[in-house]
């Protein structure tokens, strides 16, 4: 079983129990800066003995040093495990021989956020979490949809319209509700809180949450186990908002302090020039980054606002070695060309950041040619196939007409307009021509997202994926029929609460009627209303929820 046995400030040194999805701040100086402690000595006989019964293809092998009560009884969604290759060509023809790359594109949804979804979804489940909000440059989200998807929990991804449609609509091919903001990232992450603040929704805090951050540290071990419990000399990789390599270095802390390895490996921070606020900061010595708009094509690391995650990597570096440089998209794209025909890799530009940052360092012999370097390969590039989806597969929120930051009134007005637009209604009937009238109808009066299920069973199967506003059923269906499929909904505590109008096309006997009081909203008789009448009282029931 693992468990957190208590919180513990890097700054003050202040120890607190641990509370799931809690903002973690010290209660005695209010850093944000905890780090989870477990019981590592047990831990650590654990792995001297091999690790006995542990997975060998995924993160869990090292589940006693993440933050849940007991994995053991969860169906962990698999991420990690990914393997470390040595250089061929790549770095050699640069003259050095020592660089190995952590492929994470073997993860679910080819990316390294696999890991950090994996965990955090593991959390929500074991804490009855049903449904969340997350902000994204891309990778993020589509490693949460597909996490959540397996885990049944319903999913709001806010990205900017800036990140490439592909990304979007992956997103929402795992069945997430896909808003689009026109605007930055920064930005995005803003709306995206408030819209959970206004729905009382668990919001995801990227680097400030416990799971989230904790689950990069896995890739310390892995690296450390597949170097023969050996540490490399430089860990490297391309950021955005700086989680990764502040998880992937507790790792590091973790096995130094245990007497695993017998040093913490320099790490570099690789950005963009078009988006480099660490950077900046780093090369003027200031513990504090200035916030800048971004500049780039490569949008996945277009954060301009790092925040405290900087703060807590400035001093990390100065602790124990390592640098932050930038690189320009040119040489981004350059590296991306060079890795492919030399290694035979396809990686996604932010990765190839990674690399291009490494053909700087080795250039300016930052990197000593006796130095063993490991490159996180961060992500795939990303799948240009998932066009399966009809047009209604996101959301569009509009802000700032630039990139500054939205002003207090643009954005309530935008959350407001949100909550007009992000109506979801699930339609089950198995005639497909009044199912289609009911969806134009609905869709005429305003952005309403309407989905069909053609009987009972994917009726349910739905319900439980998108979590709709309302729900309109038939009453007489294949399969399970309207009773059944009210019955199913009322049990389940993710679709029990959701209001349901149900549709006869025979008459309702007192028996039946009676079978159906207290479970749906409203019931009506096909052919008794005109079907504009009928969809104007579908919205009635909507707008009463929506009210209420």
């Amino acid at each position: 079983m693992a468990k957190v046995n208590y919180l513990q400030c890097v700054v003050c040194g202040n120890q607190q129990p641990y509370e799931p999805f809690v903002p973690a701040i010290c209660k005695k100086c209010e850093s944000q800066w905890l780090e989870a402690k477990y019981d590592y000595e047990d831990f650590k006989r654990s792995i001297l003995r091999g690790l006995p019964n542990r997975p060998t293809n995924n993160l869990w092998r090292f589940q006693d040093v993440l933050p849940l009560e007991n994995p053991s009884v969860l169906d962990l969604y698999p991420a990690g495990g990914t393997p470390l290759w040595l250089s061929q060509r790549f770095a050699t023809q640069l003259g050095h021989d020592r660089v190995y790359f952590k492929d994470e594109r073997y993860g679910p949804t080819s990316s390294f956020k696999d890991r950090q979804a994996a965990v955090a979804v593991a959390a929500m489940n074991e804490n009855g979490i049903r449904e969340a909000v997350i902000a994204s440059t891309g990778n993020a989200a589509v490693a949460y949809a597909a996490a959540c998807a397996r885990g049944g929990i319903k999913l709001w991804v806010f990205m900017t319209s800036l990140v490439p449609q592909e990304k979007l609509r992956e997103a929402a091919l795992f069945g997430a509700e896909v808003i689009r903001v026109s605007g930055n990232y920064d930005q995005t992450k803003q709306i995206a809180g408030q819209f959970a603040q206004r729905r009382h929704l668990h919001l995801d805090r990227g680097a400030s949450s416990i799971p989230a951050r904790e689950s990069m540290k896995t890739i310390a071990y892995e690296i450390v186990e597949q170097l023969g419990w050996k540490a490399p000399d430089w860990y490297i990789q391309a950021v955005s908002g700086g989680m990764g390599p502040l998880g992937v270095y507790h790792g590091f802390k973790e096995m130094f302090d245990m007497g695993l390895i017998n040093r913490i490996p320099k790490i570099a921070i690789i950005q963009t020039e078009g988006c480099s606020p660490m950077v900046k900061a780093f090369k003027a010595d200031k513990e504090i980054a200035d916030p800048e708009i971004p500049d780039t094509r490569i949008i996945i690391l277009s954060t301009g606002d790092p925040g405290k995650t900087y703060t807590y990597l400035y001093k990390v570096l100065k602790q124990h070695g390592g640098t932050m440089e930038s690189v320009t998209d040119a040489a981004a794209f350059d590296a991306m060309r060079a890795l492919a025909k030399s290694e035979g890799m396809a990686v996604e530009p932010a990765t190839s950041v990674a690399f291009a940052g490494l053909q700087k360092m080795l250039l300016e012999t930052t990197i000593g040619k006796d130095e063993t370097v490991v490159v996180n390969c961060t992500g795939h590039t990303f799948p240009v196939e998932k066009h399966v989806l009809g047009d209604q597969w996101a959301v569009d929120v509009h802000l700032s007409k630039d990139q500054t930051a939205a002003p207090q009134e643009g954005l309530q007005a935008a959350l407001e307009n949100l909550d007009e637009k992000a109506t979801t209604v699930l339609l089950v009937d198995d005639n497909a021509d009044d199912a289609l009238l009911i969806r134009r109808l609905l869709e005429g009066k305003k952005s309403y997202r309407v989905y069909h299920a053609k009987d009972g069973w994917e009726g349910l199967a739905m319900a439980r994926q998108h979590l709709p506003d309302l729900i309109v059923s038939d009453l007489t269906m294949p399969g399970i029929d309207g009773f059944g499929f009210v019955e199913e909904l009322k049990l389940d505590p993710r679709t029990k609460d959701i209001p349901i109008v149900v549709v006869s096309a025979k008459d309702i006997t007192a028996d039946e009627r009676q079978r159906l009081n207290g479970h749906i909203e409203a019931l009506y008789q096909k052919g008794s209303l005109p079907t504009r009448k009928f969809v104007d009282k579908v919205i009635n029931v909507i707008e009463d929820k929506n009210g209420a």
